[in-house]
């Protein structure tokens, strides 16, 4: 009976999302917290979200390799999680952005490691990954 109930819950656990889908439009209402950083400038040059250029051009996050934008001046740690080929996906953007510093730690599993980035979103993390996930190019066929 124990076996058939663990075989149950595990069957369950797999089949779950990995975390709830966020909303999008709530994400680019919350951008207004990333302005100060960050900008969304489309690969054309249209501006989508005015922004500051400390931190990356945001457009197209969902997808890309990390710490991969051309000319942008990432920190070490950031650097080393890209070199493994990681591309970021909602799940992983959503768990950065929580704690960027012990996201890197984590992957990195540097306990040293640190991230330029030291704003930290608590609460809405998945919609914003939901809504830069939604400012991307268009998939080409």
């Amino acid at each position: 009976m124990k076996l058939i109930l663990s075989a149950t819950v595990a069957a369950l656990a797999l089949a779950a999302p990995a975390f709830a889908s966020g909303d999008a439009a709530k994400g680019e209402a919350e951008f207004k917290k990333c302005k100060a950083c960050h900008m969304i400038v489309a690969d054309d040059g249209t501006e989508i979200q005015k922004g500051g250029k400390t931190g990356p051009n945001l457009y197209g996050v969902i997808g890309r390799q990390v710490g991969s934008v051309a000319d942008f001046k990432y920190g070490d740690s950031i650097v080393a999680v890209g070199a493994t080929g990681m591309a970021w996906d909602e799940a992983e953007l959503a768990a950065y952005l929580v704690d960027p510093a012990a996201w890197l730690k984590d992957k990195t599993g540097d306990a040293g490691a640190k991230s330029k980035m030291t704003f930290k979103l608590a609460k809405g993390s998945e919609d914003m990954a939901a809504y830069l996930a939604s400012v991307a190019p268009a998939a080409s066929n």
